[in-house]
Order: structure tokens, then sequence, then C-alpha cells
């Protein structure tokens, strides 16, 4: 058997199809990487090349060609009849030449505290391989022909019943589009529902400041302007919208702010609602991490409520499954389905295929529910592990509970703003192993908050234990 640690790795790589280099030498680069953390891997089975292709969503030869590649480097072995295998003798373990400076020490492929990441130990990989099978051994023709480009409809309507049942939203699959993730998401509907900014001129689109930093890149891509407008206690305030400006839409995230968690307030809500109306632009709810609620009744969707069409709700299976998926969602109100079906009937859709027959079965047959309550239940438990370990720090840190997410944002008290910084204890941190993120720089508008971002999902309670010691060691020194 694959050790628990190795194998969540393996299943947990990321391959970036927007990178130049091929995707094979992405898998490559990444279990060399893995590798050479070292540890007791020799002899260790590697998974099949194709249940490995399946959970990256890549082409079996993809695998092939890069487990190919390292067995001629040394790294891994093949059995006839058994399969690959690490190498007994890996070749970063052999004796350094006499004089020879000391080797780097390998890139850890995650950190303690690194937010966003599920814990793929907790995956039913069983489960999820049954369904790859049962899809492609004898796919329905209907798989092999020219594909949606809203994507499966299965899907779209297993993703309509997910969101009817856990968000009170009450959409249908005709509504769906099954994307590439949310950077795919964006884009489709800055290019198909925006005017081309060639033609009018780039419009303005509102953000979040402090947000997702990669927002600002993926609103540029499409030609339009990023206009970041600062958070306060209730999240977003659409009265800091300039009225003169050109504001095309705004990207909020109501129900958990990220990253700082904070809900928006059914006044803000409504206001919101109410601008868009007036100014007949669009919202786009990003609802990235709602399936994680560990107190109380989830606030409802801001689509929900929206009665003018006015409101595009975006999520993502990347925090429930594996980012290694690359599939994400929108549900569009009425008026957008004809114009986003045009754009995606002429470039194309991004979202692979391969997956979706099997995440369609996997959500219908009741397995993602299970996997999402079993998540739910160890998240809740490591935030309560994490915030008792830090419970140390409470001179320092604004520590308190948060009723959902993935990953905690602890204030810096003034006591310590007044001797250092959370960029300053962030660089500080990778020095020890720890990843621990600066809310200051999800900023780009100046006087930024100061808080630490503190990932704990993705970890055991003895990892998260053992990171707090670190940064209660780390702060204790700062002072």
């Amino acid at each position: 058997m694959t050790q628990p640690g190795f194998e969540a790795a393996l299943f947990a790589l990321t391959l970036d199809r927007s990178q130049p280099a091929p995707l094979h030498q992405q898998l490559c680069d990444g279990l060399r990487a893995l590798l050479l953390r070292g540890g007791d891997l020799a002899g260790l089975p590697l998974p099949p090349s194709r249940s490995l292709a399946a959970e990256l969503s890549v082409s079996r030869m993809t695998v092939t060609t890069a487990y190919d590649q390292l067995m001629a480097e040394g790294y891994l072995t093949a059995r006839r009849g058994s399969g690959t295998f690490v190498a007994a003798d890996l070749p970063h373990l052999a004796p350094a030449p006499q004089n020879a400076p000391p080797p780097a020490p390998p890139p850890a492929a995650w950190q303690i505290f690194q937010t966003g990441l599920p814990d793929q130990s907790l995956f039913p990989h069983r489960d999820w391989a049954r369904q790859m099978d049962r899809a492609w051994r004898a796919p329905d023709p209907a798989l092999l022909g020219r594909p949606d480009p809203f994507g499966r409809m299965p899907l779209r309507r297993a993703t309509a019943a997910h969101l009817g049942a856990w968000r009170g939203l009450d959409c249908q699959g005709e509504q769906v589009v099954i994307t590439g993730g949310a950077w795919d998401g964006v884009d489709i509907l800055a290019r198909a529902l925006l005017p081309p900014p060639v033609e009018t001129g780039p419009a303005q689109i509102a953000l979040e400041d402090p947000g997702w930093a990669s927002l600002h890149h993926a609103v540029r891509d499409t030609g339009h302007i990023p206009l970041p407008l600062r958070i306060d206690a209730e999240g977003f305030d659409p009265a800091l919208i300039p009225i003169a400006a050109a504001t095309a839409a705004a990207i909020v995230t109501p129900s958990r702010h990220y990253p700082t968690g904070r809900p928006m307030p059914l006044a803000r809500r409504l206001a919101l609602l109410d601008w868009a109306a007036a100014q007949g632009t669009l919202i786009v709810e990003d609802d990235y991490d709602s399936e994680f609620r560990y107190q109380g009744q989830p606030r409802p969707a801001l689509a929900g409520l929206d009665q003018q069409g006015r409101t595009i709700y975006m999520g993502s299976f990347s925090k429930v499954l594996s980012s290694a998926l690359r599939l994400g969602y929108l549900v569009l109100p009425e008026p957008a389905i004809a114009p986003v079906h045009a754009y995606l009937a002429q470039r194309g859709a991004r979202a692979s295929l391969a997956p979706q027959p099997a995440l369609a079965g996997f959500m219908d047959s009741g397995e993602f529910a299970t996997h999402l309550r079993r998540m739910r239940r160890s998240y809740a438990r490591r935030q309560v592990v994490l915030l008792d370990a830090l419970a140390p720090l409470a001179r320092w840190l604004d520590l308190a509970p948060d009723p959902s997410g993935m990953h905690l944002c602890v204030p810096l008290r003034p006591c310590l703003r007044a001797r250092t910084c959370d960029r300053a204890i962030a660089e500080a941190g990778r020095a020890m192993g720890l990843r621990i993120g600066a809310l200051s720089a999800h900023a780009v508008l100046p006087d930024a908050p100061q808080a630490l971002l503190l990932g704990y999902s993705g970890f055991d309670e003895a990892e998260l234990r053992d990171g707090a010691a670190r940064l209660c060691r780390l702060i204790t020194g700062l002072t």
C-alpha cells in the first residue's frame, strides 16, 4: 500500500494548462519534487497510469510519459505484471562527492497553514475510481460526440440539485455552465456579457479589497479595469462605487468574504441588488467555500434574493474535491443564457470533459453529499484544535472561532502591530516551514488591514498543533 501522505500528495498535484510547459513535463517535475522530499519511500507503489490520469484529468499517455522519464532518471522502476514502484536506490540519496556543496533543501509540496487545501486523505478514491470506470469503460455514445459548450447536462442537473439542497438556490440544469474554474468563469462572463473593450473602451469591474489577488489579473486579461474598493466590518459597500464611473459589474463574496470571512448583512445585499438594477450592471457572486458551514444556518445566496436577473452565481468543485479537477460552474439568470451560449458555441469550452460524467454519477449516487458531510465534521474539529493550540497568543492575536470556511483570519492586536506586521510574520514563518498568509498581501489599496491567514483544512490535528507551536515561538521571538 502507498503511504497515505504520499498518495494524497500524488493526487493533489496541480497541472496548469495555461503554462507553456507540456502536461507530461509538469507531471514529471511534480513527481520528482515529491520523491526529492525524502522519507522512507523506496519500494512504494505508484498508482496505475490509468487511475492517476483519471484523478488528474489528463490522458493516460501523459502519465506514462512522465513515468518513463523518471524511470530513465532512476527514480522509478517497473515490475512486469506488478506495476510501477519508487526505486530502491534513489539518485538523490547517493553519497555526495567529496568537497561538493550541500544540496539545497527540496521544496515541500505544501506547508502548514497553506490556505485552500482540501484534505485529500478524506477523498473516497475507490468510489471515484468506480465512477470513472463506469463512465468510460463503455461510454455513452453522446460522450464521444460534439460536447455541449455548457458542459454535460447530467452534471449540470446534479449541480443544480446540489445548490438547491445546500444553498436553497432555485435553479435548473439549463442555467448551469460547467467551467474550468473561477478564472475561466470570470473570463467567460466578461467576454460574453460585457461590451468589447476595443469597441466601447474598457469598463471598470468593482472588486473587494482585500480580496482574491488573482482576480485583478483575470479582469485585466479581458481588457477591462479592476476597481478595488476597501471592505469594512460588513464586507463590500456598494455606496463606495463611483456613480460617474463606467462600472459594468461587481464581483463579490457576500456569504463569506474572501479572505476575512466576514458575511455581508441583508441590508448591504439589498443595496447591492438595487445598485445593479438601477445601473443596469451585473453582480458576480463568488460562493467559493459555501459548503463548509459549521454553526447555524448558511446565509441565503445573493442570487436567490435577486428578482431582476442581474446576479450570476459562481462556484467551484476544487475545495470539495480537488483543484486537480479544474472544474467550476456558473448559474446564469435567464437573460444571460443566450449570449453566454453563443460565445461558448463559437469559442468552445475549457472545462475538461473526462471527469464530468464521473462527477455527475458521484453526485447522483449520494457519495458527494456523504463526502461533504465527512469533510465538514473533520474541518470543524480541526478549527477547534487550532484555536486551542493558539491560545498562548491571545495577547497578541485576536482569536475567535469562525462558523464556516477552511482557514482562520486572525487580526493582529495593536500591541503586536506596534512591533511588526503581517507580512514580516509570514516571511519569518517560511523559514520555519509555515505557509502563513498575510491579509495585507491581498490588498492593493494603501493602509491595508493586518491579519494572519491560517489554513487548517489540509492538515491533521498533530500537524496543526506543531504549526501552532512554531508560530508561538516565532511571535514570542519577535516581541
